[in-house]
């Protein structure tokens, strides 16, 4: 963690804390905040899910990491040990069950994800229901591999997996999955980027879609995207949870932005 990642951490415990619900008008985010966030009910799904983690976490092999830069240039490679990259780089436990959560909660069968990574977060959105569609992209294929093998472990063989850059393979993706319930921005963490790929995905919403936003207080950068994504007209409620942010566009709710601790 770097310090300007300790500050913001530090200013976010020390606000006034609406987790609970207290504080909320809205019906529908009253739910989410008192209820949705407090619910502890162990899916079986997240034992295995878990158990992959674990299975990763303990390897010793080394992958060779291929990082797309601006406009999907390849940076240069480096060798890394896979369980270092679970360890340090997948979505933590209650932030993956928490994605897991709102799939069931909202009936999301259509997923999007950018920054498939080693497949954790992916299995979490993808595994409530294994007869929609997810769509990962994923810009090194040796990462690829290992999430890959975790799909055909846990037997989520409608999960599309595929391998490029953001900016080559978005605008297919959102062709053939038109109308996304969850869309999952991760693996770039650049404000232009976010930006971008956030306006792409926008013509493709429909009233009940969700978008959720990893590192939100990654970089300065990375906040000055979030903080421009829940200003945006199209954007009706906002959650900051510190290490995600999560987006509604109802057109029912009004406008209203919400840090809750979590």
């Amino acid at each position: 963690m770097n310090l300007f990642q300790a500050k913001r951490y530090l200013g976010y415990y020390l606000r006034p804390n609406h987790w609970r619900g207290y504080g909320i008008q809205s019906p529908f985010a009253f739910d989410f905040a008192g209820n949705l966030l407090r619910e502890k009910h162990p899916y079986y799904d997240f034992a295995k899910i878990e158990a992959w983690r674990a299975a990763l976490k303990r390897s010793k092999e080394t992958i060779e990491i291929l990082d797309l830069g601006a406009g999907g240039q390849k940076q240069p490679r480096r060798k890394r040990r896979l369980s270092s990259i679970v360890s340090r780089g997948a979505t933590p436990p209650k932030y993956g069950q928490l994605m897991y959560r709102i799939a069931c909660r909202f009936g999301a069968s259509n997923i999007l994800e950018l920054g498939t990574s080693c497949g954790i977060s992916t299995l979490y959105l993808a595994m409530p229901y294994k007869k929609g569609k997810t769509i990962t992209i994923e810009g090194c294929p040796e990462t690829a591999k290992v999430a890959k093998a975790g799909f055909d472990r846990l037997g989520a063989d409608h999960i599309d997996l595929r391998v490029g850059s953001f900016d080559e393979l978005l605008p297919q993706a959102l062709k053939d999955l038109p109308r996304p319930d969850i869309v999952f921005f991760d693996g770039d963490h650049r404000e232009e980027s976010t930006m971008r790929y956030f306006e792409q995905c926008l013509p493709y919403i429909h009233n009940e879609s969700i978008f959720v936003f990893d590192d939100i207080h990654w970089s300065p950068e990375m906040e000055r995207a979030w903080n421009n994504i829940t200003k945006h007209p199209k954007v009706k409620l906002s959650f900051d949870l510190m290490r995600i942010g999560i987006v509604f566009f109802r057109r029912e709710n009004q406008k209203e932005h919400f840090v809750l601790r979590y």
